[in-house]
C-alpha cells in the first residue's frame, strides 16, 4: 500500500510539471526559467520537481566493453508491470528488469568503443523514451579483475598445446556478477574481416560454442580442452562468457561476466598440437606477407622519450602501460628484461597506430634490435581511437588482431622473431622532443614555461595559457586563503578546453581536502574507474589528490593536491613553440618577453610587486569567455556576478621581517636555497607553515621536473658487426659501445665508439674480416707459378726428346728392311 501510496504521489507530480511545462521528461540538461534540469540544480537547489525521475544516475556507473553488467536506475520510479528497455548510442536495445523493490535495473550491451556512452530508458516496453543517462565503457585491460571472469594462470591457456603446456584448464568469477542459480559457459569469438584501411573492414564479435551448459553458478569451472570442431578453431582470439542459464545459447546483451580477450591456444586445432612451432611458423610467414601489403605507419606515430626519466614525466603524452608498470612490480610478460613500459596516449592521426615505449633499471630505452623485449610500435593503438567501432580503432581487440596474435605467432608460439622485429621496429629517440613545463602553486607562485619565477595574488579569474594556434585555454580561479582575513590567495580551481573538446575543471573540494572533477558542469566519479575517454581528451585520477588531463594536442596538464593547495602544471610540447600567452608566459625559450599584459606591453621591472600585479590583473578573463562552474551561491556573487578581477582586493606584496614572529623560526627552519621566498611568504603572510612545506615541495617537484625532461642527445642504434658482438645498449651522448670479433676473425675498424655531444658515433664503422698474409699469398703464388713452369718446359723438352728417339729408330729399321 506504501509503495502504492508513493507510486501515485510521484505520478501526480509529474502530472504537474508536464502540464505546466517545467518537465524533465526528454528534456535532461535543459535550464527553464523557473527550474532547472541541468547538472548544477542539485547544487543550486533549483531542480524541476522531476529532474531524478528522469535524469537518472546509476550504480555501477560502469563496466566492460564487452557488456553484460547489471545496473540500478537509481531515484527513478517503476512498478511491477514496466517492461524497461535499454537504449545504448540510440542504436542497441537491452532488456530491463524491475527488481522486487521496485527498482529499474539495465544491462549493459556489447560495445565496440570506450568512454561515457549516452542511454535512455523506456518502462513501456520501448514505444517511448523518456529518461537519459549515461555509461561507461571500459577497455578490459582496464577493468578491475573484481569485474571479470578470471583465467587461472592465464599463460596456461594462452599456451595450451606448446611443448610441456597441457592438463586441466580453470576459470573463476564473482558469482554476484551473474544474478542466476545456474549458467551457460560459452567461447565468444573476434575478428576482423574485409580488405584493410577500407570500407569493407569491418569487426565481429560472434558467438562459437558452449564449453558446458546448467552449470552450478559457485564461481568456478575447470575442464580439459578439446580442439575445436566445425572449423571453430580458425578463430584464434576471444573470449569466455558465464551467463545464465535461461538464455539460449549465444544471446546477444544479457547479465554476464566475461574473461579477458586472449589467444586462443587451447581450442586450436589438431595440428598445433602435433606441432605448434610449424603451425605457427606458417602463421608468422602469413603474417609477414600480409605485412608486406599494408602500408608503412612508423612514419605515422611519435618517437619515443629518450629515458624511463622523460617518458614518466611526459605525461601529456605518455601513459603507463598496464602490462608493464614498475609501480605493480615490473610484471613484463610481452617485455622481459623490461622494468616500465609507456603507451602514447593519442593514436597517430592517419593510421590509428601507437607507439609503446618500454625501459630497462638503468633507465635506458630497450630496442629490438637487441633484445625481445624491447619497444614495440603498433598497427592499432591498444586503447582504440575515436570514432572506434571500426577497425583498426575498436579498443583492444584490433591491437590484439594485428600486433598481439602475430607476436604469439613470430616469437612466442615459435622462435622466429625476426620477422615480428621487421615490421615492428623500435623507435628509438632521436626525433623526440621533451615538452616544455609551467607550473602555479602555493600563495600563488608561478614558474613561466621559459624559467621566470614571480608571485602574484591576485582574487578572480585569469588565463592561465591560451594558445590561439592550437585552440587552447586553460585559466585559473584564485580565492582568499583562509577566508577575508589574510591578504594572499590561492589557486582552487582550474578550467580548461582544447578546439571543441570537453571543458574539464579540476577544483578544490569544500574543507580543500579533495580534488574534484568537472566535465561540462558535470561531476565525473572516480570511484570504480581512474581512467576516463572523454570527447577530445583523457582525464586520469588514480586517487583524489591526483588528476592529469591530456588532450589531443598532447598538451597535458597535472593538478596535485598539497595541504590544501592545488599545485598545477602544464606541460606544452614543442608544436606550441611561439603561441602562447597568458601568466605562464610565452614559450620561445625568451625569458625576456614572457611578463607580457594581455595588451602586449612588457613588464619592465619583474622585482617590483605592483608593476607585477598590474600584469597579472591584465590577463583576467572576459564573462563570455569563462570556462568556469558556478554551481553555488557564493560563486555566483563572487565570480560569476562579481568582477573578474577583484579590484577591491589588495594583497601583502612583501614579506614581513618581524623576528618576534611566532612563525619565523618555522620559516628559517622550513625555507632555503632555491625557491626559499616562496616559502617564507606562504608561512609568513599566509600564516601556515604546512602550505609553507608543501610550497616548497612543489617548488622542488617542479625544478625536478625539469631536469628529468631535459632534452637529451642520441646517436641512435649501433649494429654488431657480422661475425662479431657488442657490448653495451645505450645510445646516449656520453655512452660507450666496445665490439669484439669471433675466433678467426679480425676487427676492422673502431673497438670502441662513444656518442658525442653532436648526436654522431665517434670513430669508424666496425667489422669482423678474417685475417690475410698479402705477402706470403704472393710469394707462394710466384713460387707456385715458376714450379708450374719449370714442371711444363720440362715435360715439353722430354716430350720432344722422345719424338726425336722415336723416329731415329724407325728410320734405322727401314733402313735394315
Amino acid at each position: 500500500m506504501e509503495r502504492l501510496t508513493t507510486v501515485l504521489f510521484v505520478a501526480l507530480v509529474l502530472f504537474i510539471c508536464r502540464t505546466s511545462g517545467l518537465s524533465c521528461e526528454i528534456g535532461c540538461g535543459e535550464t527553464f526559467p523557473e527550474c532547472s534540469c541541468s547538472s548544477t540544480c542539485t547544487s543550486l537547489g533549483t531542480c524541476c520537481t522531476d529532474y531524478k525521475e528522469y535524469c537518472v544516475d546509476i550504480l555501477p556507473y560502469s563496466g566492460s566493453i564487452l557488456g553484460g553488467t547489471d545496473f540500478m536506475l537509481l531515484e527513478a520510479s517503476f512498478n511491477k508491470t514496466s517492461h524497461i528497455v535499454c537504449r545504448f548510442n540510440s542504436n542497441t536495445d537491452t532488456v530491463g528488469y524491475v527488481d522486487e523493490s521496485g527498482r529499474g535495473h539495465c544491462i549493459s550491451p556489447l560495445l565496440f568503443e570506450t568512454g561515457w556512452v549516452p542511454f535512455q530508458v523506456s518502462s513501456d516496453n520501448g514505444t517511448t523514451f523518456s529518461r537519459d543517462g549515461s555509461w561507461l565503457s571500459v577497455h578490459t585491460g582496464k577493468l578491475d579483475a573484481k569485474f571479470k571472469a578470471i583465467l587461472v594462470n592465464s599463460t596456461k591457456w594462452q599456451y595450451y598445446g606448446t611443448p610441456d603446456v597441457g592438463g586441466v584448464l580453470e576459470m573463476t568469477w564473482n558469482t554476484s556478477l551473474v544474478r542466476a542459480e545456474r549458467v551457460n559457459i560459452e567461447l565468444w569469438g573476434y575478428r576482423e574481416t574485409g580488405k584493410a584501411y577500407t570500407d569493407t573492414w569491418q569487426s565481429e564479435w560472434a558467438y562459437l560454442y558452449s564449453l558446458v551448459r546448467n552449470h552450478t553458478n559457485n564461481g568456478s569451472f575447470s575442464f580439459l580442452p578439446k580442439p575445436a570442431e566445425n572449423g571453430f578453431s580458425s578463430w584464434e582470439l576471444g573470449s569466455v562468457r558465464v551467463s545464465p542459464s535461461c538464455y539460449k545459447d549465444g544471446m546477444w546483451n544479457v547479465q554476464a561476466a566475461w574473461t579477458e580477450d586472449h589467444a586462443l591456444a587451447w581450442h586450436l586445432e589438431e595440428n598445433f598440437r602435433q606441432n605448434s612451432t610449424i603451425w605457427a611458423l606458417d602463421k608468422c610467414l602469413a603474417w609477414d606477407k600480409l605485412e608486406n601489403q599494408l602500408p608503412n605507419f612508423l612514419d605515422d606515430i611519435i618517437d619515443c622519450p629518450c629515458t624511463l626519466a622523460q617518458a614518466r614525466a611526459d605525461t601529456g603524452r605518455f601513459h603507463t602501460d598496464y602490462g608493464c608498470d614498475i609501480e605493480k612490480g615490473s610484471v613484463c610478460t610481452y617485455h622481459p628484461g623490461s622494468v616500465h613500459c609507456v603507451r602514447a596516449i593519442q593514436a597517430s592521426l592517419t593510421y590509428a597506430a601507437g607507439q609503446q615505449c618500454c625501459y630497462d633499471s638503468t633507465g635506458a630505452q630497450v630496442l629490438t634490435s637487441d633484445s625481445i623485449g624491447g619497444s614495440t610500435p603498433d598497427r592499432a593503438h591498444d586503447w582504440g581511437s575515436p570514432p572506434f567501432k571500426k577497425p583498426p580503432r575498436v579498443p583492444g581487440q584490433s591491437h590484439w588482431v594485428y600486433d598481439v596474435l602475430s607476436f604469439y605467432y613470430c616469437c612466442l608460439w615459435s622462435d622466429n622473431c625476426n620477422y615480428y622485429f621487421k615490421h615492428r621496429p623500435s623507435s628509438d629517440c632521436r626525433r623526440y622532443r621533451a615538452p616544455k613545463s609551467a607550473v602555479v602553486f602555493g600563495d600563488p607562485h608561478f614558474i613561466t614555461f621559459n624559467g621566470v619565477n614571480y608571485s602574484f595574488n591576485g582574487k578572480g579569474e585569469y588565463t592561465l595559457v591560451s594558445s590561439e594556434k592550437k585552440h587552447l585555454t586553460i585559466q585559473g580561479r584564485t580565492e582568499p586563503v583562509n577566508g577575508t582575513f589574510i591578504k594572499a590567495t590561492k589557486l582552487t580551481s582550474v578550467a580548461m578546453r582544447e578546439a571543441d573538446s570537453d571543458v574539464i575543471e579540476v577544483r578544490l573540494v569544500a574543507g580543500h581536502k579533495g580534488l574534484e572533477v568537472l566535465q561540462n558542469q558535470k561531476t565525473l566519479p572516480f570511484t570504480e574507474q581512474s581512467w576516463m575517454d572523454l570527447h577530445g581528451v583523457f582525464v586520469f585520477s588514480p586517487t583524489s589528490t591526483n588528476v592529469t588531463v591530456m588532450f589531443s594536442s598532447g598538451a597535458g596538464v597535472e593538478v596535485r593536491l598539497r595541504e590544501g593547495t592545488m599545485t598545477t602544471t602544464v606541460l606544452l610540447p614543442e608544436e606550441f613553440r611561439n603561441s602562447t600567452v597568458g601568466l605562464l608566459g610565452r614559450m620561445n625559450n625568451d625569458p625576456k618577453d614572457d611578463l607580457a599584459l594581455s595588451n602586449g606591453q612588457l613588464v619592465r621591472n619583474h622585482s617590483n610587486p605592483e608593476e607585477l600585479f598590474s600584469f597579472g590583473a591584465s590577463w583576467a578573463v572576459f564573462n563570455k569567455s569563462a570556462l568556469f562552474t558556478y554551481d553555488s551561491e557564493y560563486l555566483l556573487e563572487q565570480y560569476r556576478s562579481g568582477p573578474r578581477h577583484d579590484l577591491s582586493f589588495l594583497p601583502v606584496f612583501s614579506v614581513p621581517e618581524n623576528p618576534d614572529d611566532p612563525l619565523a623560526n618555522q620559516a628559517s627552519e622550513i625555507c632555503s636555497g632555491e625557491g626559499s621566498q616562496f616559502c617564507r611568504y606562504d608561512i609568513l603572510v599566509g600564516r601556515s607553515a604546512s602550505m609553507g612545506n608543501a610550497t616548497r615541495a612543489s617548488f622542488q617537484s617542479h625544478i625536478s621536473l625539469a631536469q628529468d625532461l631535459k632534452q637529451v642527445v642520441s646517436c641512435g642504434w649501433l649494429r654488431p658487426p657480422d661475425n662479431g658482438k657488442k657490448e653495451g645498449t645505450t645510445y646516449l651522448q656520453g655512452a660507450k659501445v666496445q665490439f669484439s670479433c669471433d675466433d678467426g676473425y679480425t676487427l676492422k675498424g673502431s673497438a670502441e665508439r662513444v656518442c658525442l655531444g653532436s648526436g654522431l658515433w665517434s670513430g669508424a664503422e666496425t667489422s669482423c674480416v678474417i685475417p690475410s698474409n698479402i705477402a706470403g699469398i704472393v710469394a707462394g703464388s710466384v713460387i707456385g707459378a715458376l714450379a708450374l713452369i719449370a714442371i711444363i718446359v720440362t715435360v715439353v723438352l722430354y716430350t720432344k726428346k722422345q719424338k726425336r728417339k722415336t723416329k731415329r729408330s724407325v728410320e734405322a729399321a727401314k733402313t735394315e728392311f
